[in-house]
């Protein structure tokens, strides 16, 4: 039982280092760069960038002009923070890389959900490019929600079939 208590511990240490880097890193950036302006970091490759995001991660939905869209948003983010709580509540697999990829999941969820619920718009600021080519801009939450949800498709795809009790193997 200690174990099992030990890990949530863990787990939510990590969705709540999440969410504190989340909102530290968009503090610094609403504060120091003005919005649509940049930081050039890596010529030709990366800037910072502070943009305003009213749709979903990276961008998507951005452009949809409805009454109700963050609405939406804001709802299907707590459906989604609900679940991943009850999978990782009840997290019970050997393997670290689900609760892992869970918990950065909650934190990315919950950082982009305090920017929607207090402002209506999520600050967005790291851009990655070549060229012309370019990726939506997007924040630490992004990140993370893309790590974690990439640790349980490569559990999912990694993981080894345990053969059954009583069947012959």
């Amino acid at each position: 039982m200690k174990s099992k208590n030990s890990a949530r511990i863990f787990y939510l240490a990590i969705a709540l280092a999440v969410v504190l880097l989340d909102r530290w890193s968009k503090h610094l950036v609403a504060r120091r760069i003005g919005l649509y302006q940049h930081i050039q970091i890596i010529p030709g490759f990366f800037r910072l960038t502070h943009t305003e995001n009213t749709g979903a991660a990276f961008s998507l939905f951005a452009d949809t002009i409805t009454p109700w869209k963050t609405g939406l948003l804001i709802a299907f983010s707590v459906v989604a923070l609900i679940v991943v709580s009850i999978l990782l509540w009840k997290n019970q697999h050997a393997h670290i890389a689900t609760g892992i990829g869970l918990s950065l999941i909650m934190g990315g969820a919950i950082g982009n959900l305090w920017d929607r619920v207090a402002r209506g718009r999520v600050v967005d600021f790291l851009l990655f490019y070549v060229k012309r080519y370019q990726w939506p801009v997007f924040n630490l939450a992004d990140s993370a929600i893309v790590v974690g949800a990439g640790l349980l498709v490569l559990e999912i795809i990694f993981a080894k079939s345990h053969p059954q009790h009583g069947m012959a193997d």
